[in-house]
C-alpha cells in the first residue's frame, strides 16, 4: 500500500473514531461506520441496517460479522461502483478498513468463504435459540396484558426493548441469507418467514401502521380512522393489479396501490400520501359525527370537502383557462372516484421534487394524467400509463418531473449566482406562468421534449451571455430589471398622491390660506402634475416589458401601448388647455371664482 492510502485510511479511521455516539429507534448505540452511511447511496437505510447488526453480533460471533460487512461493501460497490456520489469514497475506505480489522483478529488459519452461507445458516439457528426467541413475543404480550393491573412497566418496556432488538437482527441476517446463498433448506426457509411476521412493529411508519398489524396502537381503532382506510380500498370498477404485483400479507390492495402500478410512483411516496389522505378523511369525519356502525364508512360531505379543498387550485386553473375540467359533471362523480382523484393528485404533489412551485404545472400534470387514466380503467387489466413507461421500467419520476427539473436546474445554474440580469433566465415564476395560457397545451402528453419550453439556456461566459440560434421558450409577461426607477413604478399611486398634497399644501400656505383668484389660478396647476405623472408611469409600463414582448399576449401589450396614447395626448392637451387658460386670467378665473364662490359661499370664506 502507497504512503498516500496509507495516510487517508488513517484519516478515515480517526473521523469515524470522533463521530458522535446515539441511539437508534431500537436504543442500541450508533458510532463509527454503522452511523455513517452516505445518503447518496441509494440504499443506505439497508447497508446501514446490516451494519448495525453486524455490530450487534461482534462479540458473539466475529466471523458472522465479517460477512455482513464485507456484504455492506458489496452493495455500496454495486450501488456506486466509481464513488462518484458525496461522501461514498470515505465511507467505502472506513468499511475496508474495518474489515481489514476483523480479518487481523480472527484466531487465526485461512478463511475459507464458501462456507460463508453455511456459518450464516448456522449462526441463524444459534441466536434464536440463544434468546429463546419462540417465547420472547408470548411473554411480552403476558407482561402487557397484566401491566394494566401491576402497573410493572418498566420491566414491560425492556422487554419490548428486547424482542425488537433480536427480532431486527433475526431480520437482517435472513435478509442477508436470501440475497447470498442460491437455495435455503425448506424447513430453515419456513423459519425466516415466521419470524418475519413476528416482526410487524419494526416497519418504520410515521402515525399509521398499515403494512404491519398491530395490537398497541391507539389510532387504528378509532372508529373514522377505519372509515377512511376502508375508503380507499380497491373498488368494483378498477382493472385487476397483476399477480405478481407485490401487496402486503397484513393488508388488502387498495386504489393507491393501483396508481402506483399504473404511474410507477416511489413506494416510500404511496405509503406517505397513505396516511396523508386517511388523516384528511378522519378528520373530516370528525367534524361531521363519529361512525358508529360495526364497519365505519365515511358520509359523502366528508369526501367531497376534502376533494373540493384539495382540488380547488385545478378547479380554479381550468374556470381560468375556460377549458372543461376531467369531469364533465361534478354532481356525477362518485365517492370512490372522488378519492382516486384526490389520491392521484397527492401522489403527483408527493414526487413532484421542486417543480411544487410550480403549481399551474402540477395542474397541467394532473388533467393529462387523469385523462390517461380514464382510458386504462375501461381495460379489464392494470397496465403501465405510456407517459411514465420506458425500456427502464415504470417512473413517474423519470418520465415526468425529471425533464422539468433539469431544465428548471438549468436555468438556475445559468443565473451567474444571482448577477446575471434577470432577463437572461427564467425563474419558477416564468415557467409556471407559461400554464397561464393555453400554449401550454401545445407541449402535448407525454411531455414533447423538442418544445422550446424545454430547451436549456445556453452556457453563460463571464461577460457574454449567448442567445444567439437559441430556440428556447423566454420570459412569460414580465422581466425584473435592476433600476431604482421601480421606487417610482412600483409605488406610483403613492408618489402622486404625496406630490400632488405637497403641491396644494404649498400653494395654500404660500397664499397665507387667502382663497382668491391667485390660488384658485395655481391649484388648477394640480391638472398637469398628475396627467404628466401617469404618463410617466406609462412610459415606465413600456420600459420594464422590455424582454417579454414576445411571449406576452397581445392584449396585454395593446392596452399598455393604449395607455401610453392616450395619457400621452392628455398631458399635452391638460398642459396646453392650462397654459391658454393662463392668457384669459381676467376673463376664465374671474368666472370660475365666481362660480366657487356662489356653489359654496362658507367654504371658500375671503378675506
Amino acid at each position: 500500500m502507497s504512503r498516500a492510502e496509507d495516510l487517508w485510511e488513517r484519516l478515515v479511521r480517526a473521523a469515524l473514531r470522533r463521530e458522535r455516539i446515539g441511539t437508534d429507534a431500537l436504543g442500541r448505540p450508533v458510532s463509527g461506520i454503522a452511523g455513517n452511511v452516505p445518503s447518496s447511496l441509494a440504499n443506505n437505510r439497508d447497508i446501514d441496517a446490516i451494519l448495525r447488526a453486524a455490530d450487534e453480533i461482534q462479540d458473539e460471533d466475529p466471523n458472522v460479522s465479517r460477512i455482513l460487512c464485507e456484504h455492506a461493501y458489496s452493495l455500496a460497490q454495486n450501488l456506486d461502483p466509481n464513488s462518484e456520489g458525496r461522501g461514498v469514497l470515505q465511507f467505502k475506505t472506513g468499511l475496508m478498513s474495518v474489515i481489514k480489522q476483523k480479518l487481523a483478529k480472527r484466531e487465526g488459519g485461512v478463511i475459507d468463504r464458501s462456507q460463508d452461507i453455511a456459518r450464516l445458516q448456522e449462526f441463524y439457528k444459534l441466536y434464536r435459540e440463544k434468546n429463546n426467541v419462540d417465547k420472547l413475543r408470548e411473554e411480552e404480550m403476558k407482561l402487557r396484558e397484566s401491566s394494566v393491573v401491576s402497573g410493572n412497566l418498566g420491566e414491560l418496556e425492556r422487554k419490548t426493548v428486547t424482542r425488537k432488538k433480536v427480532f431486527a437482527t433475526l431480520k437482517i441476517l435472513g435478509s442477508v441469507l436470501e440475497q447470498l446463498a442460491k437455495e435455503i433448506p425448506e424447513e430453515l426457509r419456513s423459519v425466516i418467514e415466521a419470524d418475519a411476521a413476528l416482526t410487524e412493529d419494526l416497519i418504520a411508519y410515521n402515525i399509521i401502521p398499515f403494512d404491519g398489524q398491530t395490537t398497541t396502537n391507539a389510532i387504528v381503532a378509532l372508529p373514522e380512522v377505519q372509515a377512511a382506510v376502508s375508503a380507499l380500498k380497491y373498488f368494483h370498477g378498477l382493472p385487476n393489479l397483476p399477480e405478481d404485483f407485490p401487496v402486503p400479507a397484513t393488508r388488502s390492495a387498495d386504489m393507491l396501490d393501483f396508481l402506483q402500478f399504473v404511474f410507477g410512483f416511489q413506494k416510500d411516496n404511496v405509503y406517505n400520501q397513505r396516511e396523508h389522505i386517511v388523516h384528511l378523511l378522519a378528520n373530516e369525519q370528525s367534524q361531521l359525527g363519529i361512525p358508529d356502525e360495526i364497519e365505519p364508512k365515511l358520509d359523502e360531505a366528508a369526501v367531497q370537502k376534502v376533494f373540493l379543498k384539495s382540488l380547488e387550485n385545478y378547479i380554479n386553473w381550468c374556470s381560468y383557462l375556460c377549458i372543461q375540467p376531467v369531469w364533465s359533471n361534478l354532481e356525477a362523480v362518485g365517492k370512490e372516484k372522488m378519492l382516486l382523484f384526490v389520491s392521484l393528485y397527492f401522489l403527483i404533489w408527493g414526487e413532484a421534487s421542486n417543480i411544487r412551485f410550480l403549481p399551474e404545472c402540477l395542474c397541467y400534470i394532473f388533467h393529462n394524467m387523469v385523462r390517461e387514466m380514464d382510458e386504462i380503467l375501461r381495460r379489464p387489466v392494470a397496465q403501465p400509463a405510456n407517459s411514465c413507461n420506458s425500456v427502464n421500467g415504470v417512473s413517474f419520476l423519470d418520465q415526468v418531473i425529471t425533464p422539468l427539473y433539469v431544465v428548471v436546474a438549468a436555468e438556475a445554474v445559468n443565473n451567474n449566482n444571482g448577477q446575471a440580469p434577470h432577463s437572461a433566465w427564467r425563474n419558477y415564476d416564468d415557467f409556471n406562468e407559461y400554464f397561464w395560457s393555453l400554449h401550454c397545451f401545445e407541449l402535448s402528453w407525454p411531455w414533447r421534449q423538442s418544445s422550446p419550453f424545454f430547451q436549456k439556456p445556453p452556457p453563460r461566459t463571464k461577460y457574454l451571455l449567448k442567445t444567439a440560434g437559441s430556440k428556447r421558450c423566454g420570459k412569460t409577461s414580465f422581466v425584473e430589471h435592476r433600476t431604482f426607477l421601480h421606487l417610482y413604478h412600483s409605488f406610483h399611486r403613492l408618489w402622486i398622491f404625496l406630490v400632488m398634497m405637497f403641491q396644494g399644501l404649498a400653494i395654500i400656505a404660500f397664499n397665507e390660506q387667502h382663497f382668491g383668484e391667485k390660488m384658485y389660478r395655481e391649484i388648477l396647476s394640480l391638472g398637469p402634475t398628475f396627467v404628466v405623472m401617469k404618463f410617466f408611469e406609462s412610459v415606465l409600463d413600456i420600459l420594464m416589458m422590455y424582454g417579454a414582448y414576445s411571449t406576452t399576449r397581445r392584449m396585454a401589450i395593446s392596452r399598455i401601448f393604449l395607455r401610453l396614447v392616450w395619457f400621452s395626448v392628455a398631458s399635452a392637451f391638460i398642459c396646453f388647455l392650462y397654459v391658454y387658460a393662463l392668457s384669459l386670467q381676467h376673463f376664465l378665473y374671474t368666472f370660475i371664482f365666481a362660480f366657487l364662490t356662489c356653489v359654496d359661499h362658507d367654504f371658500f370664506s375671503l378675506d
